[in-house]
């Protein structure tokens, strides 16, 4: 346990009866609490880092009052200075989606950010890439291990020859067969498929690995008209061709062409030259702020989330709108509890009511499966000092800033050239799948906030991981890119760490590598399939 540092409890608002503690270990009972948050207060129990202490005597069914909003009523009575744990709360019933505050709050419009830029890659639809990478797109999980192999002796024969590309990444997943490929609800995974292979990150090339039976047939996944597809020289598959379709450089391993394994892999290795000739050709140009295309998550949250790391990526958020780019914001049981922020901040009444549709349907989709928003909540996020969802929520919602939402995205969809500024784009909260619905929507970079530490990685898109305090950061130095608990030691403001991750983001969005890319740590794509698997 550490005690070198004075006690320090951290309280959000005036109006609130309890205070998390700061120090390294917690504080033992009979710790006396510094001036400025309840002088004098004597603590009753141990109280571990980042969990709760009773400023004042509490009532049996009063509310718990943390950023000034009830995240749980009391039990029993609790005395001032005990410690404050899920055990000792019920949580908050969850919001009504009706009689909601719509489009009633406009942020005070900030002046406008200039003169910042990154170098990125410019793509042929005005879209920016951070990284120069190919992308492999599979219709079906049958063939990942073929395209695994193939990746390997891509990136061990052909890459050295093509010095200006980043890197393979083989968008494997576990769709496209063995699913009901037209029950309500599979058109999620199969745009969030699609759109994934557009991201801006890909350049525009385009190369699909098919076995041949499966359900999600490549037209499906790839309309026509969907892209502007290169000329290629490979043969593709009959029932392609059969369609009249513009050439697709389509693999497909069921072809009669294929006579033994390493036929497939050299189909896949010879496919992939041409589109590295083009990747290679490729150099980064400067390009204003404005194209920076961020998705903001959080993962392996505790108390100090909604402190420190969270708080400076919302100030990080202002500063990207301010300079004209986008920021999408996600999480659907994450911002539930905090609705009526989300609905009263929205651009238009419609705005509002797109947010209360995608909730709505999420809170359907949680009933379903016989649970509700309760669910989300982890034993690391608990044992962080995360009592409930309802408290988690709070500390999550900052990170979407203060700016006004401008518009919302379903599962799965890609935003258009004309949506910029603060999006809410609706996702499980799950890490993984809420990454991967980023990607599709078309995120460029990635910032993601952890208390009790992830090495959570994506491979098609730089991941800036904040830890929220300076122990994590200190032990997993080589894993974290920024150390947000420094705002909760006193060394620096909100104000300075938003400014420093903004720059850091453009940094990386320029060609800086990440932890997680030095390491090439990356999780799998999730691709999120609310339909019945078969």
């Amino acid at each position: 346990m550490s005690t070198s540092r004075p006690p320090l409890a951290i309280r959000m608002h005036a109006a609130d009866n309890v205070a998390i503690i700061a120090n390294d270990g917690g504080l033992p009972a009979g710790t006396v609490l510094p001036a400025g948050v309840a002088e004098g207060l004597v603590l009753r129990d141990k109280v571990p880092q980042g969990h709760k202490v009773a400023l004042t005597d509490l009532a049996q069914g009063q509310a718990v009052l943390r950023y000034n909003v009830p995240v749980g009523y009391a039990r029993q009575a609790i005395p001032a200075g005990s410690w404050v744990h899920e055990r000792l709360l019920d949580i908050p019933p969850a919001r009504e989606l009706q009689g909601l505050p719509m489009a009633t709050v406009q942020p005070a419009p900030q002046a406008p950010l200039e003169g910042f830029t990154f170098d990125g890659y410019v793509n042929a639809d005005g879209s920016v890439g951070t990284r120069n990478l190919l992308a492999i797109t599979t219709t079906v999980q049958c063939v990942a291990g073929v395209v695994k192999i193939a990746v390997e002796r891509i990136e061990r024969e052909l890459l050295p020859l093509f010095p200006h590309v980043d890197g393979v990444v083989g968008l494997e997943h576990s769709y496209g067969c063995g699913v009901a490929i037209d029950a309500p609800g599979a058109e999620i995974p199969i745009r969030t498929l699609r759109h994934i292979s557009l991201n801006p990150n890909f350049g525009g090339e385009v190369m699909v690995v098919s076995l041949g039976c499966e359900k999600l047939q490549p037209d499906r996944l790839l309309p026509l008209g969907t892209f502007p597809i290169q000329p290629v020289s490979v043969t593709a598959s009959e029932a392609w061709q059969s369609m009249g379709a513009q050439a697709l450089d389509l693999v497909c391993l069921q072809d009669d062409a294929h006579v033994g394994f390493m036929s497939m892999i050299d189909h896949i290795v010879q496919s992939a030259r041409p589109h590295l000739e083009r990747l290679n050709a490729r150099r980064r140009q400067t390009v204003p702020a404005s194209a920076l295309v961020v998705g903001v998550q959080c993962g392996g949250s505790d108390a100090f989330s909604g402190v420190t790391a969270n708080p400076a990526v919302g100030y990080m958020a202002d500063l990207i709108v301010r300079a004209g780019g986008t920021v999408m914001f996600s999480e659907n049981t994450e911002v539930r509890d905090a609705v009526e922020q989300l609905t009263s901040r929205a651009a238009t009444p419609q705005v509002a009511q797109d947010i209360v549709r995608e909730l709505g349907w999420y809170d359907q989709y949680l009933d379903r499966g016989k649970v509700d928003r309760t669910a989300n909540t982890t034993p690391g996020n608990k044992a962080g000092g995360l009592s409930n969802i309802a408290e988690k929520a709070m500390g999550s919602i900052i990170k979407s800033g203060s700016s006004v939402i401008s518009s919302v995205l379903a599962p799965g969809n890609k935003l258009r050239a004309d949506q910029k500024g603060l999006i809410f784009a609706a996702t499980p909260a799950s890490d993984f799948i809420c990454g991967t619905l980023q990607l599709a929507a078309g995120m460029n970079v990635h910032v993601f906030t952890t208390g009790r530490g992830t090495p959570y990685g994506l491979q098609a898109c730089p991941v800036v991981k904040v830890a929220t305090r300076t122990d994590l950061a200190r032990r997993w130095h080589d894993l974290m890119d920024m150390n947000a608990g420094r705002i909760a030691d006193g060394e620096i403001s909100i104000e300075e760490a938003g400014w420093e991750l903004f720059r850091m983001m453009l940094d990386v969005a320029s060609g800086r590598k990440t932890w997680a890319e030095h390491w090439k740590l990356h999780n799998a794509l999730v691709l999120f399939n609310p339909a019945p698997i078969t």
